[in-house]
């Protein structure tokens, strides 16, 4: 019988927990990133928004005095839709 039939996990440890970490880490730059990327597109679709006129804004369906609230609504939708996403296909952590 040789030594190599024996062994069932030759990682150490350390290994293992380091590179969980490492994953965990990247995991919330990831996810800070989103959020900035996020936040940066709100800004240019608002700024896109404000340039319109009120007849251009009346043709796409909405209001003068929805534009910041339409856009805060959107953003929590799509929050929930990430969400739910997230619980029902879990990434590999």
């Amino acid at each position: 019988m040789s030594i190599l039939s024996n062994t069932t996990n030759t990682t150490p440890i350390a290994v293992q927990r380091s590179t969980r970490l490492f994953a965990r880490g990247m995991q919330v730059i990831n996810n800070f990133v989103a959020a900035i990327i996020a936040q940066r597109e709100r800004q240019a679709n608002l700024a896109i928004l404000r340039t319109f006129s009120d007849r251009e804004l009346r043709d796409i369906g909405i209001a003068r005095g929805q534009i910041v609230a339409g856009l805060a609504e959107a953003a929590k939708e799509r929050t929930a839709l990430q969400r739910l996403l997230a619980q029902r296909y879990p990434s590999n952590r």
